[in-house]
């Protein structure tokens, strides 16, 4: 089995005291793979989250969008607006690169990671949680509750 990780969204503005230590661990498990891919979420002004949540974090051209790691050479940077950064060419990225697995880390666990893991699982490619890699900048019981969530979702098997 030939895996990539996908960061999810370890950005500035995802960065407070119950994940500061989640970029550290990233830049650091990012040498353990050969194809990696990290997402950068951008908060656009015209977007859902603005309108129907009132969430207006990470707006384009502000240090919150920046990447909270350093990125290793040859690293894939994704720029996302919604959720999940899963389509057509991300699994064609997988594809080119005979990949069958993914494992996935970053921020926040009960969002963006779940959201990309269970759209990995729905086009029939395994998906991997690091929940060692995860966190949430909610309180600690949605850390917990998104990995049972998830656990039901894409398998408890899945989650390591």
């Amino acid at each position: 089995m030939k895996k990539a990780l996908l960061i999810v969204d370890v950005q500035n503005g995802f960065v407070n005291e119950k994940t500061k230590h989640i970029p550290p661990l990233v830049e650091k498990l990012q040498y353990d793979y050969e194809l990696v891919i990290a997402t950068r979420f951008i908060n656009l002004p015209d977007s859902p989250y603005r309108r129907l949540i009132k969430w207006n974090h990470l707006s384009p051209d502000t240090d919150e969008i920046k990447l909270a790691f350093r990125p290793k050479e040859g690293i894939i940077v994704m720029d996302k607006y919604i959720y999940s950064c899963i389509n057509e060419s991300f699994v064609d990225l997988l594809e080119d690169n005979k990949i069958d697995a993914v494992d996935i880390c970053g921020i926040d666990t009960d969002i963006c990671v779940t959201k990309c893991a269970v759209d990995l699982f729905e086009r029939n490619i395994t998906p991997y949680v690091l929940k060692d890699y995860c966190a949430t900048h909610a309180d600690a019981d949605i850390q917990e509750s998104a990995l049972i969530i998830l656990a039901r979702y894409i398998g408890s098997s899945q989650i390591i």
